[in-house]
């Protein structure tokens, strides 16, 4: 196992000179991203308002009367740094879980970075996945149906009208795209632990009923409070624990295949 390893005995101050070297170059793309997207932060937001105008147009209404309010003067400013920090974090990730996994590669051995680099690349794409679920559909959805919830006014009625405010609406679907993003990364999570058996996909079957409850607590919490976006989140939620069982039950039958294999190589010899 020794000639596996990448890693040799360092004293703990090149550990930490080592860390450091990551951080910085993590920090520092992080930094350059954010400059860029807040110089760019009110294009980054006229696309994040995109699925709001969807959600009118669906609506029935004059997709040219859409408008975002703010009502405290830094409101804006302080919503551009918001913007900023969100794209600036979705374009340095690349270069934050490459020096997460140089930082910790050295010290595994080569099976285990073979088995570890797909999920690196797996997750983003996944986050990405949940991401455009909620731009595409979940957010005009959710919008759509505050948006019914109008009323013109008339005889015996006040006119009522959806005037979201612009940190309101970035919070709103920063939490969605955020949440999705973290339930999507489910299979990789117990893929993960199914490789070095700490579940099985037995085992997982046997709490279905469990990780559904959870799923609708998950998403009560981190959703705004309408059964759209609870039962939006909750099924998707649910659906990933099923193919995180398919998944695990894969892997074990891989690895009954490999010590199958190895011991009749280990007979024949």
């Amino acid at each position: 196992m020794s000639g596996e390893i990448e890693d040799r005995p360092q004293p703990l101050i090149e550990h930490l000179i080592e860390l450091r070297t990551r951080l910085m170059w993590a920090v520092g793309a992080f930094f350059l991203a954010f400059l860029v997207c807040f110089f760019f932060a009110k294009q980054i937001f006229n696309v994040l308002v995109q699925p709001f105008k969807w959600a009118v147009s669906w609506a029935g209404l004059d997709t040219r009367g859409v408008e975002l309010i703010y009502t405290a003067p830094q409101e804006f400013f302080f919503t551009q740094i918001k913007v900023a920090m969100f794209g600036a974090l979705v374009i340095a990730f690349p270069m934050i879980a490459t020096q997460v996994y140089k930082f910790v590669a050295p010290g595994l051995y080569k099976n285990e970075r073979a088995a570890f680099l797909p999920f690196l690349i797996a997750s983003p794409l996944l986050f990405l996945l949940g991401a455009c679920l909620v731009y595409f559909f979940f957010t005009p959805m959710v919008m759509w149906f505050f948006l019914n919830m109008q009323q013109e006014g008339g005889e015996g009625q006040v006119a009522i009208q959806l005037l979201p405010k612009v940190s309101e609406y970035l919070s709103l679907i920063m939490s969605l795209i955020f949440a999705f993003g973290l339930v999507f990364q489910l299979p990789v999570v117990t893929t993960l632990l199914a490789r070095v058996g700490f579940v099985t996909g037995d085992q997982l079957a046997a709490k279905r009923k469990y990780a559904i409850v959870i799923s609708f607590i998950v998403a009560a919490v981190l959703t705004p409070p309408d059964p759209v976006s609870q039962i939006g989140l909750a099924v998707p939620a649910i659906l990933l624990y099923e193919i995180s069982i398919y998944t695990a039950r894969l892997i074990e039958r891989q690895r009954a295949r490999d010590t199958a294999a190895r011991a009749l190589t280990e007979q024949d010899d």
